[in-house]
């Protein structure tokens, strides 16, 4: 013992001195509990935090964010398991919060004709739209033959060079055996042709439903093919009462993929039915939705709504949702002010309609906040307003206290009176600026003449009052592209080029606020997303350029690199940067078209936007044919 005892104070300082060496070495060493799973660096963070607006490097963990500051500092949480991303001068942002749009219905839109018009399609008049449908029902005959219709998505009367609507006779010419149905980019009306018409038992007989219109052909009863509102929700279903599980669940699965191309990360469907729900759920169950997933049930066609705080497999029911009127850019949203131009057959004095009358709005309002839930409701025009503000205020009057959040959704046609009874009755406006670069000219020259057109979803009045807003797509009813959204808020520059409200106008940094902490906090998330801060989830966008410092003419030119949930990579672009060629009706993806059979009608690469998913999306028919066989895997 005492002649091992004279190495003590000589083994103690070789310990040391090893001690010492290796801080040198290596660094300080990090416990598990704060070693980083990765590290992003070298890029352009962009926090959304007013507190620390940019960091050098953001480190996660288990699909959190573990720490955020300078290089160094995030560096101390390196360890050996510990990867390091360069973002090699790239922008990185919180993940993208859908403020409103309709996932399950963006998955119809990327796997039915693309009939939308430039730049996101080619449906620039009514024999391309007829060509975009023979070319899908060609490509697609599986799913003709399974579904036994023909539908497309996304003509726009606005931009057609006929400056009208196709009609039955127009969609006969495409066939007259097999219903055809063609959706209106707005979501709220379509043409069928006479076999669907058929199908539907719509005849010269029969009477427009409540909230809806059959358009008839001029001097007659005999409906032209054009429905409005419920009459053609009508229609619609007679399409939907076709589609079996696989397809629902197909379509949810396409429908947060394109959101997700776009740098969403939380994804909404802003009005859920039976059919949808379950379809939705049964996704979720199986571990397939990419993304968050927060869903708000019809009030009025759903008993059982029960909202969840929490999600399950990237799903959850965030409230209700109720609908009062239609589409300004359709002419079918109420106003209080007559149409500038009023649609064909319509006398001066309209004014849209209301899709339901004041009593079922008051119970439905009153419903949602005896239940606790959040209700969202979309109101376009301002006389559909006037009646969700006096819901609201009954509602509030009688039941105090309750903390649910209302959301105002579009309101296209806010009056500045109106904007000052939202912010005292708490009600959150999730607007619409991208109507601006969409539908701006059109607004000024038809729908509501020069005056009423500069005061379009008013984020100027909104700002003044200190409020908080959500900047949307609306998908499908315009494509989910984020950039798009941001440029459309912060310019408000039409098609044509003109600034439509200078006053509305809004700073990028504002604008970044209204796609991602803002409407955080309008789905009761602000803790847990919408910026970049220890703790909150690793839901990252990750694009070409910093929308800071770019020239605001380009911002609808920046592209989604890469879409990160809870630090998985859900998105990544294609690094050739390359579209693939795809057959005109094509929308998504579907099939890349041979060499030596370039576009017959159009020429060139099919113009389809940045979600295309190229190497990803799988269309219908693919969904049906191999929905199964993946599920038994």
């Amino acid at each position: 013992m005492t002649t091992n005892s004279c190495f003590g104070p000589m083994v103690s300082r070789l310990l040391l001195a090893t001690l010492l060496l290796s801080l040198i070495v290596f660094g300080p060493r990090v416990s598990a509990a704060q070693m980083a799973d990765k590290i992003y660096h070298n890029g352009n963070i962009l926090t959304i935090n007013d507190a620390a607006p940019e960091a050098e490097a953001v480190a996660i963990k288990d699909g959190k964010i573990l720490a955020v500051g300078t290089r160094d500092e995030v560096l101390k949480t390196r360890g050996d398991g510990t990867t390091l991303v360069d973002l090699a001068g790239r922008t990185m942002l919180p993940g993208f919060v859908d403020s409103h749009g309709h996932a399950y219905m963006i998955g119809i839109q990327a796997t039915t004709a693309n009939l939308l018009p430039p730049p996101d399609g080619q449906g620039k008049d009514i024999a391309a739209l007829q060509t975009l449908l023979k070319d899908w029902a060609e490509n697609n005959q599986d799913a003709v033959t399974k579904v036994g219709w023909i539908a497309g998505f996304g003509y726009d009367d606005s931009q057609l060079a006929e400056q009208r609507h196709p009609t039955r006779d127009d969609l006969d010419e495409i066939s007259k055996d097999l219903p055809v149905i063609i959706i209106h980019q707005s979501g709220h009306l379509g043409v069928a042709n006479s076999k669907a018409l058929e199908i539907a038992g719509v005849t010269k007989d029969t009477k427009n439903p409540e909230g809806g219109v059959f358009r008839r052909k001029e001097g007659s009863q005999e409906p032209n093919g054009v429905c409005e509102e419920y009459a053609f929700f009508r229609l619609i279903a007679k399409l939907l009462e076709q589609f079996d599980d696989d397809i629902n669940e197909a379509l949810v699965i396409e429908g947060t993929k394109l959101e997700a191309s776009f740098g969403y990360t939380t994804a909404q469907e802003g009005r859920a039915m039976g059919p949808g729900i379950a379809a939705i759920k049964r996704t979720a169950d199986s571990g397939k939705l990419p993304i968050d997933l927060v869903t708000y049930p019809d009030i009025l066609e759903v008993d059982d709504i029960r909202p969840t705080p929490e999600y399950s497999g990237h799903f959850r029911i965030g409230g209700a949702k109720l609908t009062i009127d239609g589409s300004p850019q359709g002419k079918t949203a109420w106003l209080t002010e007559p149409y500038f131009v009023p649609p064909p057959g319509q006398p001066k004095t309209y004014r849209g309609y209301a899709a339901i009358d004041e009593p079922t709005t008051y119970r439905a309002v009153e419903k949602a906040y005896a239940n606790g839930w959040q209700i969202l409701c979309h109101a376009n025009g301002d006389a559909a307003s006037d009646v969700f503000l006096e819901a609201v205020r009954r509602a509030q009057e009688k039941y105090p206290g309750v903390d649910n959040r209302p959301v105002l959704i579009h309101g296209q046609v806010l009056r500045e009176d109106q904007v000052e009874q939202l912010k005292k009755l708490g009600i959150f406006p999730s607007l619409f600026p991208m109507h601006t670069f969409y539908w701006g000219d059109w607004h000024r020259e038809s729908v509501l003449g020069p005056v009423r057109a500069e005061n379009i979803s008013p984020t100027g009045w909104v700002l003044e009052r200190g409020m908080m807003f959500g900047s949307h797509h609306d998908a499908p009813v315009a494509l989910p592209d984020s950039m798009r959204v941001l440029s459309a808020t912060v310019t408000r520059r039409s098609r044509s080029g003109k600034i439509l409200g200078a006053e509305h106008r809004v700073p990028v940094a504002t604008a970044l606020k209204a796609l991602t902490i803002w409407p955080a906090w309008q789905h009761f998330e602000e803790d847990t997303k919408g910026t970049i801060e220890v703790g909150k989830l690793a839901d990252f966008a990750i694009l070409s350029e910093n929308p800071l410092t770019i020239d605001e003419s380009k911002l609808a030119d920046i592209k989604v690199l890469e879409t990160i949930k809870e630090g998985v990579s859900v998105y990544q672009r294609p690094a050739d940067d390359k579209l693939s060629l795809a057959t005109p009706a094509m929308f998504g993806i579907t099939l890349t078209a041979p060499s030596d059979k370039p576009h017959a009608h159009f020429g060139g690469s099919m113009v389809c936007g940045d979600g295309c998913f190229n190497h990803g999306l799988s269309l219908l028919v693919n969904a049906i044919n191999h929905q199964r066989s993946d599920d038994e895997e």
